[in-house]
């Protein structure tokens, strides 16, 4: 579905009444959610996803454009995720280590067999560093990556200062880079 109208005005349409706003909305951002919450806890993501999900279509008779609709979209799936953690008992551990600074990996040049192996192993190999990622640090990392949130959404997402969530994305690409240098 392809909906020219940005992501606020599907949302404004969607609390007018417009059925098929929030079908264009939920077909740009099914993937995007559902892989964030799936990075943060991977075998209760569909719960959370699906939860989400209602609490927007319960949000929006009061929905106004304050941030763009992915900050809002993302702000109410990190507090779904806090509520996961609280009734869980766990704590979110802020872990701070300085990271050496090492080179980036890089891209394969060629789409033949060896090439394809090759990045699907670098991929598992990815999942497997971001897992190991403090929450905190992974979940800066995704809402940048999955949302193309800039440091001020993240931030206003996470409910942190800009330079925490600055910090926390950059010792998450530092520790992203040291799990995959010896993939080059």
């Amino acid at each position: 579905m392809d909906d020219p109208r940005t992501d606020e005005a599907l949302m404004l349409a969607y609390r007018d009444g417009d059925a098929a706003a929030f079908e264009a909305l939920y077909g740009r951002w099914r993937g995007p959610l559902y892989r964030y919450l799936a990075h943060q806890v991977a075998g209760q993501a569909d719960e959370l996803f699906q939860d989400v999900w209602m609490r927007v279509v319960r949000a929006r008779e009061h929905y106004e454009v304050t941030a763009r609709f992915a900050t809002w979209l993302f702000r109410i799936a990190h507090n779904r995720l806090m509520d996961h953690y609280r009734a869980r008992g766990r704590n979110r551990v802020d872990l701070y280590d300085d990271p050496e600074d090492v080179d980036e990996p890089a891209a394969p040049e060629q789409d033949t067999p060896p090439a394809m192996l090759e990045r699907h192993q670098a991929a598992q190999h990815i999942l497997a560093a971001l897992a190991t990622l403090p929450e905190p640090q992974r979940e800066a990392f995704l809402l940048a990556e999955e949302s193309g949130m800039s440091l001020e959404e993240i931030a206003a997402t996470t409910g942190v200062g800009r330079e925490t969530a600055k910090s926390r994305l950059r010792y998450a690409l530092n520790r992203l880079r040291q799990a995959l240098a010896g993939l080059r």
